[in-house]
């Protein structure tokens, strides 16, 4: 029988949004109980952002012991080629997951949540039915936060199983693949097929577009690009997966030809769609707009005191924004007057090189509007960058500004090591910097940070390394 639970706050998804929500709201001294059918920490912590940034990283090392093994390094070379055990890799990444695991429950513990194991049923927007290894609830809330995150889109012709991979399964092998496709060019595609081809794989990206990394311009993915071509990844634009051919996957190209790209493994990554189903969500009398749940700037639904946050509630998918937005809905239902209205949301794509992009982006109609200032400087100026062999693959920060005051409007970066120059990029935003507030920030020496430093002296025409 089915025990009764009256909560101040019900939480629906124990992914960065939502476990961040509970955190805060415990420490607000609200009753909460948080409702998580997996492990807690969500798609980021266990399946997306930190298995695959781990991944990432050992690949980097081994493909710098590679290099050094070839006679690729100034003064350091290996006797023999380093070995590959992709398990015991595999095996290292899940421990740093666990551990993380392991801390969020430790947090929410502390912070005197209320964690239920299962998967919730909603019956109408306050009442809904939790069933796990641990029992059966009936729930009733005065407050009901929903962060149920998002999934893997599945081609229909390509479902996801068998040698059909989704970025989730690609992150469980436990051996590499000889031959990998990847559909889909965007972020998640490349760092993965980049991963992977350091480690050894022969890797093939299939793209529909005419260009990868379609949300960024030219310039910042142009240096992808060419590492890819560097280092014989095999690209296809304007093509369409089609299906398998045994041990191949069928592409058709861009003048309408067939071919087969050997692929033991198929990695499709063509988006990610909000997680609306299975839990009820047509019982609880809330708007969408598309497939999103339809919030405001509080992250409110149309139905009293049912909020939605992160994947579910719209764009950008990204972590921060999730967790942004579960702190400052547990401080709205603690009284406090709170909107959702950053100035910019930061993205970062963990390729090779790395890309950072805050804020607005150049476009055609921006070049030509003299009441915007574009101005670039280069790594390859920057003593940091040649100090880590890091200054010759074309990257660069790039800032954008208004014409008359001079406020930033959009920063960009491409380069060894930029994501963690994200930080700044955002505060600047934020606090809403002139060029002339960068300009006169004395930057460490030697950092990339001066990049930055530069780009704004450049805005304003007098760059000193350049």
């Amino acid at each position: 029988m089915a025990e009764t639970l009256h909560t101040g706050l019900l939480i629906v998804g124990g992914g960065p949004g939502g476990y961040v929500a509970a955190i805060r709201a415990g420490q607000l001294g609200i009753d909460t109980t948080l409702v998580e059918a997996d492990r807690l920490g969500g798609t980021c912590l266990i399946r997306g952002c930190i298995p695959s940034k781990a991944i990432i990283h050992m690949a980097g090392r081994f493909e710098v012991m590679l290099r050094a093994a070839h006679g690729g390094m100034p003064g350091v070379t290996l006797p023999a080629p380093p070995q590959l055990d992709f398990a015991a890799t595999v095996a290292w990444k899940d421990g740093i997951v666990d551990r993380l695991n392991k801390g969020v429950a430790s947090l929410l513990k502390r912070a005197k949540v209320r964690v239920l194991p299962g998967w919730a049923v909603f019956r109408d927007g306050k009442n809904c039915t939790v069933s796990g290894p641990g029992g059966e609830w009936d729930i009733t809330a005065e407050h009901v936060l929903l962060a149920t995150g998002s999934l893997p889109v599945e081609l229909p012709f390509l479902p996801f199983g068998g040698d059909v991979l989704s970025s989730t399964d690609a992150l469980a092998l436990d051996t590499l693949p000889k031959n990998l496709a990847v559909i889909g060019a965007g972020y998640i595609g490349l760092e993965l097929g980049i991963a992977f081809r350091k480690l050894g794989a022969n890797v093939t990206v299939v793209e529909a577009t005419d260009h990868i990394l379609p949300q960024y311009d030219a310039a910042l993915s142009d240096p992808v690009r060419k590492w890819l071509s560097r280092n014989g990844v095999e690209l296809h634009l304007s093509a369409r997966a089609k299906g398998r051919n045994g041990n191949a996957l069928v592409v058709e190209l861009q003048d309408g030809t067939l071919k087969d790209v050997p692929a033991d493994k198929v990695l499709v990554t063509v988006g990610r769609r909000p997680n609306t189903e299975g839990w009820g969500l047509e019982n609880m009398a809330v708007d969408m707009t598309g497939p999103f749940v339809k919030v405001d700037d509080q992250c409110h639904t149309s139905m009293r005191n049912v909020w939605a946050i992160g994947d579910l509630a719209g764009e950008p998918m990204l972590e921060h924004k999730a967790a942004a937005q579960g702190e400052l809905v547990a401080d709205i239902i603690a009284g406090s007057r709170r909107h959702f209205e950053p100035a910019a949301i930061p993205a970062v794509c963990f390729t090779e090189p790395e890309i950072v992009s805050v804020g607005m982006l150049p476009t055609p109609e921006t070049e030509k509007d003299k009441n915007i200032i574009t101005a670039q400087f280069p790594f390859a100026a920057n003593g940091r960058a040649l100090s880590m062999e890091a200054g010759d693959d074309g990257g660069f920060v790039r800032v954008l500004a208004r014409a008359d005051d001079h406020r930033i409007l959009g920063i960009q970066a491409v380069g060894a090591h930029v994501a963690e120059l994200s930080g700044e990029f955002s505060h600047a935003l934020e606090m809403g910097a002139l060029l002339e507030d960068v300009a006169g920030t004395i930057h460490v020496h030697p950092t990339l940070g001066e990049a930055f430093h530069e780009a704004a002296l450049r805005a304003l025409g007098h760059a000193i390394h350049i």
